[in-house]
């Protein structure tokens, strides 16, 4: 007996059993756009001294750390993208005009001598390196050359003298290259006369002399304080004093940072996106299961335990990796339910077709498992590629959604053909089964494959047919671009989107006047239901509580749930990596499928899916809805989702082909194509299961999302069949190949001699 079920069986049960200890031990690491809270996007600038380069960024990165601690933000994530780049996740905090004050603050912290107080009238010009600007009480003050820095600074904090009751100071500590320095600082000064203004020290913030004192009389000329450290004294309130004392212990930033990037996301607004996606992968997981159990009876609902199994398996994956789910990505990981039943459709119809050749249901099994893996792993590499380049190419939430997806697809993988293999042969062992083969799901080709074989309509007979309405699809989709234009979002253009809800609906003529009042008449007002979206160009938080502010005066109360900000310059890179990842994506599927099949099969699918694409593109310029990261992650799917349908046809011409080389090749493909409709059909209704209930339920983004994708589905597996298969007929026709060599086992060598031993 062969002891390959048995290690798949062992193999199953260990990595159940690992997923569920995960699951049951480890928490998910939620994103912000799930509970709530800011993210920064920063990118450093060269200054005057300092290149802003990665060794630059990585010390900036640091004294953002301890601002983000500062804060109050324990554990705040931060991390360098690029060279220069820095992303801030700041949980809990919800004013982000408080976080980009603070985190986003140049803090040039300089210490100065005092050189004299020039008169404004005498036209006095400093010198190399000097600075005249008002002190703390708006008179000029002439300084020189910085003596000290942020960087000699150790530690700051507030403090009120308790004798006097309301007067607030700062005390910093110094390290030890601070000290000496401060200690020169001021016994230099002290050389000066009580008075005299060169006796005092400018302590500098961002060109702004924060406070100016004057070194006490009791201090020694050239002797200074020795001491680790000083106090800042002056007309301080109790924040402003914590505010000065919060950037001295920041520290100062090596280069200054600019906000490219800032996301900020309610608490209750991800709190109802879980809810949703929980409820949509609820529905949709009942719903497949349901659909695969009537379609396939006992292997179907081994099918559907598997589906549970592989709900675990993926779960336990992201918890484990410690991947951070977002909105996107818990979409990714409904989605890719629906694509988990694919496997189990392809290998149970090819079990089919084996079972009606040699009525054996373990070996028909068998058969129907060996024989799909072919187009099961062309069709999971094939979306493996457009995640990838997801992950690669796109940014923020966006890039959750392709590690889940991924994640989703290599588990899909392992129930597949791992846990449904093992329940399933253990299955149609059993006596009870064995003597009731109908029950099994397997003893029947179906009804929709008996018509098709008792009809065998000529599909490829009608191409021009199908050539014609393509055209009026895609002219319509290029009319559409051309006449309405594309609605491209704010995470391609750069601007800003603040989205409110409102205690009573308003509408969107309502709210689009508020905001013209408050002095934003170009402002793109929607609204849906409670919920009110405004995007604008570039404006500040200040100008957003101005719109908030506006909103309410119309009688509502008025909550802020998303506000992003993306600056022109990353609009316009998100924007070009957008269309590289489009085009990479077409060129790496033409690739992948030119090495696996053949150059005419893999441009018929390109073409077949620019088609794809174009469709998808035009119904969303016709419907109005938003050109975002969300669409871009709908785009690749529906992609990746496409070239399944095809893998699947073409793997079918192959072998078609291979086993009959004499056979016209237009006939080859139209039976290549009636047989793999049941698996085409099956798997789609899989997918729009899923999607149904995340349209409904999934919120504005997801339902964008899953209208996408429900449009992209539909059309691509119809071009897969009508499209792609009469595109490979015209190919072939025009640059003839010979048939692949049919798969079979290796002739054995005659033995020479007798075998016998002298």
């Amino acid at each position: 007996m062969s002891r390959a079920p048995v290690v798949r069986a062992i193999a199953a049960l260990a990595v159940i059993a690992a997923s569920l200890f995960i699951a049951f031990t480890m928490s998910p690491r939620l994103g912000l756009d799930l509970r709530g809270g800011t993210q920064l996007v920063l990118e450093t600038r060269d200054s005057p001294t300092v290149k802003a380069d990665a060794a630059a960024t990585d010390r900036t990165l640091e004294v953002l750390r301890r601002r983000a601690d500062a804060l109050g933000v324990a554990d705040a994530p931060l991390a360098r993208s690029g060279e220069r780049r820095i992303i801030v996740e700041l949980p809990g905090v919800q004013d982000p005009t408080k976080a980009a004050e603070v985190i986003g603050k140049t803090a040039q912290l300089t210490f100065h001598p005092v050189l004299g107080a020039p008169d404004p009238a005498s036209g006095t010009k400093p010198g190399k390196g000097e600075q005249i600007l008002p002190d703390d009480r708006g008179l000029p003050v002439q300084i020189g050359p910085a003596a000290l820095t942020g960087d000699g600074v150790g530690d700051a904090a507030a403090g009120i003298d308790p004798q006097q009751g309301t007067a607030w100071f700062v005390t910093v500590d110094f390290r030890d290259s601070g000290r000496a320095a401060w200690a020169k600082l001021t016994g230099k000064a002290a050389c000066a006369s009580p008075g005299d203004p060169k006796r005092r020290v400018a302590i500098v913030l961002d060109d702004k002399v924060i406070v100016s004192p004057q070194v006490n009389e009791d201090v020694a000329c050239n002797v200074g304080l020795p001491g680790s450290s000083t106090q800042i004294t002056g007309d301080f309130t109790a924040e402003e004093a914590g505010d000065l004392a919060l950037l001295i212990k920041g520290g100062s930033l090596p280069v200054p940072v600019e906000i490219i990037e800032q996301r900020t996301v309610g608490p209750t607004l991800g709190s109802a996106a879980i809810a949703a996606s929980a409820q949509a992968a609820v529905i949709g997981i009942a719903l497949t299961a349901l659909f695969i159990i009537v379609t396939y009876r006992l292997v179907g609902l081994i099918a559907a335990a598997a589906l549970a199994c592989y709900a675990l398996i993926s779960y336990a994956a992201l918890v484990g990796l410690g991947a951070t789910l977002t909105l996107p990505g818990l979409a990714g990981f409904v989605l890719a339910i629906g694509m988990a039943v694919d496997a189990n459709v392809l290998v149970f119809e090819r079990a089919r077709e084996e079972y009606a050749a040699e009525p054996v249901f373990r070996s028909a099994l068998e058969k129907g498992f060996r024989n799909a893996w072919s187009a099961v792993a062309d069709s999971n590499i094939t979306t493996l590629l457009a995640a990838g380049l997801l992950f690669m190419l796109a940014s923020g939430p966006v890039r959750g959604f392709g590690v889940t997806l991924s994640i989703g697809v290599i588990a899909s993988l392992i129930t597949a053909m791992v846990i449904t293999r093992v329940l399933a042969q253990w299955a149609v062992g059993l006596s009870a089964v064995a003597s009731r083969p109908k029950i099994t799901g397997l003893a029947g080709i179906g009804r929709v494959r008996t018509w098709l074989n008792a009809r065998k309509p000529d599909l490829m007979g009608r191409r021009a047919v199908y050539y014609a309405v393509t055209g009026v699809l895609v002219a319509a989709s290029v009319a559409g671009v051309a006449i309405r234009g594309l609605d491209f979002g704010v995470e391609f253009t750069g601007g800003r989107l603040v989205e409110y809800t409102t205690s009573t609906p308003m509408t969107a003529d309502a709210a689009r006047e508020l905001v013209g009042r408050a002095g934003f008449p170009n402002a793109v007002v929607q609204t849906s239901g409670d919920g009110i979206s405004v995007r604008t160009g570039q404006i500040s938080p200040a100008e957003v509580v101005r719109i908030e502010n506006a909103l309410e005066s119309g009688g509502a109360q008025v909550v802020k749930e998303r506000d992003e900000l993306i600056g022109p310059s990353l609009g316009e890179e998100l924007r070009r990596n957008a269309l590289i990842a489009l085009g990479v994506a077409l060129l790496a599927q033409l690739g992948y499928l030119a090495f696996r099949f053949r150059w005419t099969f893999g441009m018929a699918t390109v073409l077949a899916l620019v088609a794809d694409v174009a469709v998808v593109i035009g119904a969303f310029a016709w419907l109005g809805k938003p050109i975002d990261g969300v669409f871009l992650a709908a785009m690749l799917t529906v992609v990746g989702y496409s070239v399944n349908d095809k893998v699947v046809v073409f793997d079918r011409v192959r072998e078609l082909w291979g086993a009959r080389p004499k056979a016209a090749f237009g006939e080859v493909v139209n039976t290549a194509i009636l047989q793999t409709v049941p698996r085409t059909v099956n798997t789609g209704l899989g997918a729009l299961f899923i999607l149904a209930a995340l349209a409904v339920l999934g919120g504005d983004s997801l339902t964008d999302f899953a209208v996408a994708l429900l449009i992209g589905i539909v059309v691509g597996t119809l071009s897969s069949a009508l499209v792609a298969g009469p595109l490979a007929i015209e190919l072939e026709r025009r640059r003839p190949g010979t048939p692949p060599r049919p798969k079979g086992r290796r002739p054995a060598r005659p033995r020479e001699g007798s075998g016998a031993v002298v």
